[in-house]
């Protein structure tokens, strides 16, 4: 039996922005980026968002393969580049967590098939109290067990509508709203490990890395996805997590070990993790310098802050297009979740917005969870119809209806048009 972990999920926007004030002054280091790198890849940015690139395709996609382990059947995904999209209609009637084989896949490059028995995760840096500690497979196995319900999502969820509902021009991964998946995460906290490896009172950062492929685009090559965080964070809420719905991580989900952080955007829940560096300065890596920030006319000069803490979204557990018979009585089904805190509020439109019906919450909000929820509907007249659905969270966040605009198209957040038909009873 694991202990239950539930951790607050802070959004660290201040220490972010610091991090970057400090980066910028040569004050805060990364491996293999210089001041002046980094100041280069700021400038790549506009130039991938340009392109298109940077934050989809990768190595195994211009080979002509996805890169993916995993069945993808289509009923259950669509397949973009190296990633896979979970199809919500797939998800209705499967519960709170989502089953792994239609769990979405959310790839940089390609999955690496790596063997527990010969992976080793090495914790290192001037923020331990002495040299670098090796940690076996079943040396995590070993340490006291916890567990985590956990949403984990991708930062470009729904960017596929900032072009067809908004018109907006942005770059990456068409995602509609399929990259999201709730499971139930086993594995060590973060926190012991770092404690076991002699954590220092020095240390200010912690950057996992992963041992995916390197990633390449735009003719550069950023080296393996890693990510920092600040210790405040790294010692909260987050897993080193080694089995997912009850049974051992699967390849494409991170195999043998991954990160996994509550309510924060998906990238810091580093797969496959071989190294975490521990250090006594600042860290920054590409990920949160030239990806995962939010560049714009409606941002500030030079980009907003690394994205941190996911925003207020929902989806219906239909496919585009479903059909309902007119006159009918029908249960409209779905689920709402926020980085920012549990969802307490539902709300329903059939007509455009003209008016709203709250729907009844099947779940109690939480943290780093979502909410399933339903509604009772019954159309009357055949022809189109759009639904509409709008969560509020605890911290009191209403999903807007229109979303800020951002070159590299993250952070979608408002109200989805989900379009059906209303066809007559036969």
């Amino acid at each position: 039996m694991g202990t239950d972990i539930r951790g607050p999920g802070a959004c660290e926007h201040a220490y972010d922005r610091a991090r970057l004030r400090q980066f910028l002054a040569g004050e805060a280091a990364g491996e293999g980026l210089s001041r002046r790198g980094v100041l280069r890849l700021l400038g790549a940015a506009a130039g991938l968002a340009a392109a298109g690139t940077g934050t989809g395709a990768g190595v195994a996609a211009a080979a002509g393969r996805p890169g993916i382990v995993k069945p993808l059947p289509a009923e259950l995904f669509t397949v973009r580049d190296t990633n896979a999209e979970t199809n919500w209609q797939a998800l209705r009637g499967t519960g709170y967590h989502t089953p792994v084989d239609r769990f979405f896949v959310r790839n940089h490059t390609s999955t690496p098939v790596l063997d527990p028995a010969r992976w080793r995760l090495t914790v290192w840096g001037g923020g331990l109290r002495g040299r670098a500690v090796e940690f076996s497979y079943d040396d995590l196995r070993s340490l006291p067990a916890v567990t985590s319900s956990a949403v984990l999502e991708c930062a470009g969820n729904g960017r596929s509508y900032f072009a067809t509902q908004q018109g907006d021009r942005v770059s990456g991964t068409p995602w509609t709203m399929g990259a999201v998946g709730a499971a139930r995460w086993r594995g060590v906290r973060l926190a012991d490990v770092l404690r076991a490896a002699g954590l220092s009172r020095r240390a200010v950062d912690v950057m996992p890395r992963g041992l995916d492929p390197r990633y390449t685009a735009g003719g550069t090559d950023y080296g393996r996805v890693r990510r920092p965080m600040p210790v405040a964070k790294a010692l909260d809420d987050v897993l080193l997590a080694y089995e997912m719905n009850g049974l051992p991580l699967l390849p494409d989900h991170g195999r043998p070990v991954r990160l996994v952080v509550p309510s924060w955007v998906g990238i810091a829940s580093v797969k496959w993790v071989g190294d975490i560096e521990v250090s006594d300065r600042p860290l920054f890596s590409p990920w949160n310098t030239v990806f995962y920030r939010l560049f714009g006319s409606a941002h500030p000069r030079g980009g907003s802050a690394p994205l941190t803490c996911q925003p207020v979204r929902s989806a219906f557990e239909l496919a585009p297009g479903a059909e309902f018979a007119a006159g009918r009585r029908h249960r409209l089904t779905g689920r709402s979740w926020s980085g920012g805190g549990g969802v307490r509020r539902v709300e329903v439109s059939a007509d455009d917005g003209a008016s709203w019906r709250e729907a009844r919450l099947h779940d109690a909000p939480r943290p780093g969870g979502w909410v399933r929820w339903s509604v009772p509907w019954q159309p009357h007249e055949p022809g189109p119809a759009r639904l509409m659905a709008r969560a509020t969270d605890t911290a009191g966040t209403v999903q807007p209806f229109r979303s800020v605009p951002n070159d590299q198209g993250f952070f979608f957040d408002a109200v989805v048009r989900h379009p059906v038909r209303v066809v007559r009873d036969p």
